[in-house]
Formats: C-alpha cells, sequence, structure tokens
C-alpha cells in the first residue's frame, strides 16, 4: 500500500505575479467596507494640506481598515499593523502597504469627525437600501472597562491628607540637604532625586484635588436652579405644610469623591449589587427596534447611572434619518419630565416606572422574588406609564427591547471582542465608541445584503 501526500514546495517562486483578488473570497466583508468608505471625500479626514513631507497614505484606505479590522475584533494599533502582514483581506484592503501603529493610532486619534461623518452615510445607505425606517428605538447602556486601573483612583480626603504629609516630607528633606551642605562627611548625592519624586507627587495631589472642587463647584452652579425652585414652592407653603427648609447646594466636595490618576474622566462603577466594582464608562447606543438592529446613536456617560441619558439618545438619532415614533428603556431610564418632554415630541415612551413593576411582568424569572415590598408610585405620569405597561399592547411592545438592544452589546463584547477601550479622556472615548458602533453597523448591514 503506497500513501501519497500533497507535494508542499515553498522554495519555487510563483512564474507570475499573484492577484491578491484571487486570494480573497467574493463574499468576504473587506469588499463591503472599501465600497461603504471610498466615496468620502478628503475634506471629511484632517490630511496635511501643505504636501510637505512623505506621501500620505489615502486616508479612506486608513478609515477602511480601522472599521475592517475593528469589525474582526483586531483593536490594538500594533495589533492592526501585524495584521497587514498575516492577513490576507487586510493586505488586500492596504494594496500591500504597510502602515505603521504610530501612523494608525494618530489617524484614529485625529478623524473622529471621519468616523461621524461615515456612521452616518452608512445609516442613509440602510435607508436607500429599504433596510432601515425609524419608527420604533430601544436605549441601553452598558459600561466597559476604561484603559486605567481602578487602583489609580483617589478619594478628595485622602488626597489633601497625602498633599500636607508630602510638604512635611520636602520639608525635612530640604533640611537634610543643607545639613548636607554644611557638613564634609555626609553624602547628599541621594537627596535631589528623593526631593524630585515627592515633589511630582505633592503636584499630582494638588492636580487632583483642585480638578475635583473645579467639579463639585460645577455640579453646584448645575444644581442651584433647582435649589431655587425648591425655595420657592416651599415659601407658597403655609404652616407645617412648609416641611424642612432645602440644603443649599455644596460647593465643596464630599471626602467620598474620587478622580482616577490616569483617566480622570473615567469612574468606578459596577452593573449590579451581585458585580465587582471597575474603572469603566457607561456606554450608550441607540438601536433600530423594528428589523435591522442598527445603532443609530452612541455616545459615552461618565455617570455609572443611566437615569439622565435617555433623552441624550433619542436626541442623537440623525435628523436627516427621521424622528423615532416610541423608545423603548428599562427601569433605570424613568425621568417623569423627560416623559412628557418626548410626549411633547409625539415619541411615545415605553419605561417600567420601577424595578418591580418590571420583576413582575417576567413569567418564569430564575431570581428571587424582591425582598422588600414594592414601592408605591404617586406621580400620576409614572402610574399613567404603569398602566400603559400593564396592556397586552404595551407588553408587547415593550417586549422588543430585549431582543433588539441586548443582542447588540452581545455581539460588540462576545462576537468582535471588546471590552476596553483603548484611548484615554472623555472627547476620545466618545469618538472610539462610535467607531466600534460604525463597524457593528458595517457587520450587520453586511449580513442584511440579499444573497
Amino acid at each position: 500500500m503506497s500513501t501519497r501526500f500533497v507535494d508542499i514546495d515553498r522554495n519555487t517562486p510563483m512564474l507570475m505575479p499573484p492577484d491578491m483578488r484571487e486570494w480573497v473570497p467574493k463574499d468576504d466583508l473587506v469588499h463591503f467596507v472599501l465600497a461603504a468608505v471610498e466615496p468620502l471625500p478628503v475634506s471629511a479626514f484632517v490630511v496635511n494640506q501643505r504636501g510637505t513631507g512623505s506621501a500620505q497614505y489615502p486616508p479612506q484606505m486608513l478609515l477602511a481598515l480601522l472599521i475592517y479590522c475593528y469589525a474582526n475584533g483586531i483593536f490594538g494599533s500594533r495589533r492592526i499593523e501585524r495584521a497587514t502582514y498575516r492577513d490576507v483581506s487586510v493586505r488586500y484592503l492596504t494594496a500591500g502597504k504597510h502602515p505603521d501603529h504610530d501612523t494608525i493610532c494618530a489617524f484614529r486619534r485625529r478623524n473622529f469627525d471621519a468616523v461621524s461623518t461615515a456612521f452616518l452615510e452608512m445609516l442613509k445607505l440602510a435607508q436607500e437600501m429599504k433596510v432601515l425606517k425609524v419608527g420604533t428605538i430601544s436605549v441601553d447602556g452598558t459600561h466597559i472597562k476604561a484603559n486605567a486601573s481602578k487602583f489609580r483612583s483617589l478619594r478628595y480626603d485622602r488626597a489633601c491628607e497625602l498633599e500636607q504629609q508630602l510638604k512635611l516630607e520636602i520639608a525635612e528633606l530640604m533640611q537634610k540637604a543643607e545639613q548636607a551642605d554644611c557638613s564634609p562627611v555626609e553624602d547628599g548625592q541621594s537627596l535631589p532625586e528623593e526631593l524630585a519624586h515627592r515633589e511630582k507627587l505633592r503636584a499630582k495631589m494638588a492636580d487632583a484635588r483642585r480638578k475635583l472642587e473645579q467639579r463639585a463647584q460645577t455640579r453646584a452652579e448645575a444644581e442651584r436652579v433647582e435649589h431655587e425652585r425648591k425655595l420657592r414652592e416651599r415659601s407658597k407653603r403655609t404652616g407645617s405644610r412648609k416641611g424642612p427648609k432645602p440644603k443649599p447646594p455644596s460647593p465643596t466636595p464630599r471626602p467620598e469623591e474620587q478622580i482616577n490618576l490616569t483617566d480622570e474622566d473615567s469612574g468606578i462603577m459596577r452593573k449590579s449589587k451581585r458585580s465587582e466594582y471597575q474603572q469603566a464608562y457607561n456606554a450608550q447606543a441607540t438601536v433600530d427596534a423594528d428589523s435591522s438592529q442598527l445603532v443609530l446613536s452612541a455616545h459615552v456617560s461618565t455617570c455609572a447611572a443611566d437615569a439622565c441619558e435617555l433623552l441624550p439618545s433619542v436626541e442623537g438619532v440623525p435628523a436627516e434619518l427621521g424622528t423615532p415614533s416610541a423608545v423603548l428603556a428599562d427601569s433605570g431610564y424613568v425621568d417623569a419630565d423627560v416623559f412628557d418632554t418626548l410626549q411633547e415630541r409625539r415619541i411615545e415612551p415605553y419605561v417600567p416606572p420601577s424595578r418591580d413593576a418590571a420583576h413582575q411582568r417576567r413569567q418564569h424569572d430564575f431570581r428571587p422574588p424582591p425582598q422588600a415590598p414594592p414601592k408605591t408610585l404617586k406621580d400620576p405620569r409614572l402610574i399613567r406609564m404603569r398602566d400603559k405597561l400593564d396592556t397586552d399592547a404595551g407588553r408587547a411592545i415593550y417586549a422588543r427591547r430585549k431582543q433588539t438592544v441586548e443582542p447588540v452589546f452581545g455581539i460588540i463584547k462576545q462576537a468582535m471582542g471588546f471590552r476596553q477601550f483603548l484611548l484615554r479622556g472623555i472627547d476620545k472615548v466618545n469618538g472610539e465608541w462610535e467607531l466600534v458602533c460604525l463597524a457593528y453597523n458595517v457587520r450587520r448591514l453586511f449580513n442584511l445584503l440579499p444573497g
């Protein structure tokens, strides 16, 4: 019995130059990404207008490279650079060119406006394809880790204590340095290094303290209007109905307020009482709940809670796509004033007024029932919302929330593998989150194409 194997010859060169188009399948996502990005004008990008220096890579190619790599779970600029050598589809996209990681990283930081333009153009393309029709939308958020450690977070009271401690240590070292100068025996060569280290730490503590105080002052100014409104309402009451006088907003930070020394805009968050704390951002997404499951708007919040994010999420839907008719969200978005604002704009909200109400609507819930008695609703607007969701029509509409917006986060985190931001600062993180959602939309729209 003779065994035969395929001949593997790595030494004989190809007789004819290879055509990379033959190596990439016709149904590969890369073709769709290139067709969608190449029509974007150069004016949408930040480029070297002077024409000096080396020739630039075409910005459309670099944006297509980012979108394709993000859609396939390649996020770091060094990994993207490596993919231009190893991945056949990426090599086809760049036409055999290999932009280095510095070029890729700089392009990503400078061209978030181009990402926003491409995000809108992709949604317009979906409308032209009759895939997207803005009607009912779903809103939700998820915590995504920041590019910072939670152990680098500093409390306000601790920052003040460390600043004073470092001042005393610096004074002591200065005294030792003077003694070393006067003494021919002592060697004070290590003192300047120790002084520089403590001066650097003290500057960090002072900077953190000032930023926390600035945040507290900004918050107090924003809350002053609400405080004045409560005082006016109290003045209209008589006798015991006045109640206690509301406290004015304090411009001083609370002792437990924290700031991260690596990424000051991020915060310590946790999903629930059963989850661990992590240094993160609250990433919001507004999704088409009718059929396409495309992300219509995306932004990032520094607040762990979703209570203030419903209106910005709805307003983030581009006006060019149309006005939503209904919005679905979980009980974390409850705000009666926002409900009134949406209804004035002819957008019907469907938001459970309490977690207890959402729990009762589940027929088979594996979680134990809540131990505390359900909260009594007093606001008539919340009572109307509860009654609306208790109808068969209300339950049917609200049931579409979990099957539209929650799978989006599952695909982004599990299929695409995006679980941590690479950039720092709220502006850059916002741009990166929009890039992630753009990559998701490209994947989703490609899958919705007719076979």
